[in-house]
């Protein structure tokens, strides 16, 4: 078993062995936690949005969700969720989508792309290995007008989801440093990662 709680805007990572579970606890609530994941033998093989939601016919997240890779074969699955719904289409932030959105004073604040391209170089990793991602916790309503939202999350101290790995896979983590909009309720704070 491996417990960690990962600091605020932080990254992580780890190779979770088929069968074995992580459990990602929200430790101060209202914390997007983003989310990436490959098989550790061939990372060219890796989470899918469209394979996800078209597999499951739904664009949120919850409890039997199953991430499917590009090659439609299945990473892990979702086997107990306490926050009720994640998002997997508002993406992560980055240098660029922040002063596109929040102005240009925003260039130098770090991201989840900071945190991925970091987090991921210790696994051979690079740019062109980012994907879209989930974001546990994080609530991305589609508005009316087709629009994605992001607004205060969903999540409240202590709720967690776990996820099975359903063959080798290597997880990255960031713990999204986001300080311009609500999905960390503009305070981003640690979560914790428990392998069992």
């Amino acid at each position: 078993m491996s417990d960690v709680v990962v600091p605020a805007r932080a990254p992580w990572s780890a190779v979770i062995a088929a069968g074995r579970s992580l459990t990602i606890t929200d430790l101060g609530g209202n914390q997007a936690v983003d989310f990436l994941v490959y098989d550790a033998h061939d990372t060219a093989v890796r989470y899918s949005a469209p394979d996800t939601i078209q597999a499951q016919g739904n664009i949120y997240l919850s409890t039997e969700s199953v991430l499917m890779s590009n090659e439609h074969t299945r990473l892990m699955t979702v086997t107990a969720d306490t926050c009720g719904r994640h998002d997997t289409l508002g993406g992560a932030c980055s240098k660029e989508s922040n002063t596109l959105r929040y102005g240009h004073h925003t260039w130098s604040q770090h991201a989840c792309v900071d945190n991925f391209l970091a987090e991921g170089a210790k696994h051979g990793l690079g740019k062109r290995d980012l994907v879209s991602n989930v974001n546990w916790f994080m609530n991305v309503p589609v508005e009316a007008d087709g629009t994605l939202g992001i607004v205060d999350g969903r999540s409240a101290p202590g709720l967690s989801v776990t996820l099975r790995a359903e063959t080798d896979v290597l997880v990255l983590v960031s713990n999204c440093p986001q300080i311009n909009n609500p999905c960390n309720g503009f305070d981003p704070t640690p979560v914790r990662m428990t392998v069992r």
